[in-house]
């Protein structure tokens, strides 16, 4: 498994426009081989500028939409009109901008009053789409993940039931410091991927970013290291803010 590629940029702006930037390379390497793209979106602010980026004049022409398949990496249990509601920001931010079919975005439907049933369902839908081999496992093309000053990622957060999930590729997941129920891939699915990158901004975030690439493996207390590709590349994207503390800010751009 090779190391993570650690590139840090001068602001958010910049870090959203290389990471645009990246998704679209990426889309037409993939297409050029394969008859659909497979990406992950996360919620949170910080991917935000980078949606808005995507679904404007820059890239939304030059992305082959009809093409590519969006997934969630996670879901607030809310409904998807809701103020917090990852799905609602990516629609508003991305999807209502750009020529992508309906049936190509494919949400978590966490507004159910079950959150295991939401789970199951969306599990059921990657296994529609990618129709793995029994045993095997969705291989998504690129996932964009974000870290919380917790070192959550997606909704896996410090403590909680779903990181000791090893068999589904789905999961509701409790958060008790949030007290408040979501749904979120897991590590198997997560690691998986061709490729996942890292969106982290903010000196809010600087301590806990030493911790996760220069600390001991404590993926327990510090879900974002236990993001570990199998056979894919792992890239951290950051601005200087987040990078502050780092010893080994190597591969720096912007």
């Amino acid at each position: 498994m090779p190391g993570p590629d650690l590139r840090t940029f001068a602001s958010l702006e910049e870090l959203s426009r290389a990471a645009a930037a990246r998704f679209a390379e990426f889309c037409q390497e993939r297409l050029a081989r394969e008859s659909i793209f497979t990406a992950a979106l996360s919620g949170g602010s910080t991917p935000k500028r980078l949606y808005e980026i995507l679904g404007g004049p820059e890239f939304s022409g030059s992305i082959p939409w009809p093409r590519v398949h969006l997934f969630q990496a996670d879901e607030r249990c809310v409904p998807p009109d809701h103020a917090e509601s990852n799905y609602r920001m990516i629609r508003e931010t991305l999807l209502d901008r750009v020529r992508i079919p309906q049936s190509n975005v494919h949400r978590v439907q966490a507004e159910l009053a079950n959150p295991e049933e939401s789970a199951e369902f969306y599990a059921q839908e990657l296994n529609r789409m990618f129709r793995p081999k029994p045993g095997g496992i969705p291989n998504l093309d690129l996932v964009f993940l974000g870290m919380g000053p917790d070192g959550h990622t997606a909704s896996l957060f410090p403590g909680s039931a779903a990181l000791a999930e090893r068999v589904k590729w789905v999961s509701a997941n409790f958060v008790e410091k949030l007290h408040a129920n979501r749904v979120t891939l897991t590590y198997p699915l997560l690691n998986a991927a061709r490729e996942v990158i890292f969106l982290v901004a903010g000196h809010e975030k600087a301590e806990t970013l030493r911790q996760v690439l220069e600390g001991p493996h404590e993926p327990e207390r510090l879900p974002s290291q236990g993001i570990r590709p199998a056979d894919g590349r792992l890239s951290w994207y950051v601005d200087a803010a987040a990078a502050g503390r780092l010893k080994n800010a190597t591969g720096s751009a912007g």
